[in-house]
């Protein structure tokens, strides 16, 4: 009976791992690179792509091949192997505005009401589509190049905290967080 039990285990695990790998991925951007040798130019090509899950669960990757299917797979591989948990307030937006930083890219990144919507640019627009936020604010204030704005944001998303852990930093109940945001919030309305 014990080891019936423990086969019907295994089962589920398989199926939450066949149900885990349903990912959503996004070509970010390709980039044409040379390679000067004795004979000519080799041409190839690079790919950033970002793989999210929908739920909170988003990565990057890059990869570079000769040939563009070949440099996106090894871009997936690498995102899926790269991925991040991101809390979201309601499943849908950031809990608190946050700012990221990469080199000269910077993002600030800002939660949003329901109904808002994903107003971003470019990149981080793919990035927000595959965590599956539905409703945020972002604006890109430094560089426009697409790796160091996904980096710039990657960096803001891991800053975003869950209300519990500041809590437990800040060394007071999760209740009493609460009731401040709300009291700051009425006093915004």
């Amino acid at each position: 009976m014990a080891q019936k039990e423990r086969s019907d285990h295994n089962d589920s695990d398989e199926r939450r791992n066949e149900s885990g790998g349903e990912f959503i991925d996004k070509l970010v951007h390709i980039n044409r690179v040379a390679k000067v040798v004795k004979g000519g130019r080799r041409f190839g090509f690079a790919a950033l792509v970002v793989v999210g899950d929908q739920k909170g669960r988003v990565g990057f990757g890059h990869g570079k091949a000769r040939e563009v299917p070949e440099a996106i797979r090894k871009a997936t591989e690498s995102a899926k192997r790269e991925m991040i948990y991101v809390p979201l307030r309601s499943g849908r937006t950031l809990h608190h505005d946050v700012e990221g930083r990469h080199g000269a890219g910077r993002v600030l990144l800002r939660s949003a009401s329901a109904g808002t919507g994903i107003i971003a640019g470019g990149s981080m627009r793919a990035i927000f589509e595959t965590l599956g936020m539905q409703d945020v604010v972002a604006k890109s204030l430094g560089s426009s190049n697409p790796y160091n704005m996904v980096r710039a944001t990657f960096d803001a998303l891991k800053r975003q905290m869950h209300p519990r852990d500041i809590a437990a930093q800040r060394g007071i109940k999760y209740s009493t967080l609460q009731a401040r945001r709300q009291y700051i919030v009425g006093m915004e309305e």
